[in-house]
């Protein structure tokens, strides 16, 4: 007669389960997760007592000392403004246009930009401060 022999026991854990836990944290994190843009340059603001933390501003341009113009890390001439807003904004309607502009820059390069934003459509603009800490 044969003995029945029974079968070998698995000892193996199954990580299935704790792949599928992984995968949905992963797919949590990146969706909830905010991009930062930048423009690529440092400057600096000029600061201000009623400057306000603005919580979105996905469009960014800086204005350097010397007059340039930056978007998307890329300095670009102040008659291409418009175009590269409309670019964005249609990426993303609701977003909001924020100028950083150097202390040291020139008032009508900014009004020009100003300018440029405005004959793109959009209304919301805002210029970055700091916050005067007096």
């Amino acid at each position: 007669m044969r003995r029945l022999q029974k079968p070998a026991e698995d000892n193996d854990i199954n990580l299935t389960p704790m792949l599928d836990v992984v995968f949905i944290l992963l797919i949590f994190f990146i969706v909830t997760t905010s991009f930062v843009k930048e423009t690529g340059i440092d400057i600096n603001r000029p600061s201000a007592a009623t400057a306000e933390k603005k919580p979105k501003g996905n469009i960014l341009i800086a204005i350097k000392p010397n007059d340039e113009i930056w978007i998307d890390n890329r300095s670009i001439d102040v008659r291409a403004v418009r175009a590269n807003i409309q670019r964005l904004k249609a990426r993303s309607p609701q977003s909001s246009v924020i100028i950083q502009s150097d202390k040291d820059a020139r008032t009508g390069i900014l009004v020009k930009v100003m300018d440029q934003i405005r004959l793109a459509g959009v209304q919301s603009i805002s210029i970055a401060a700091s916050v005067d800490s007096r």
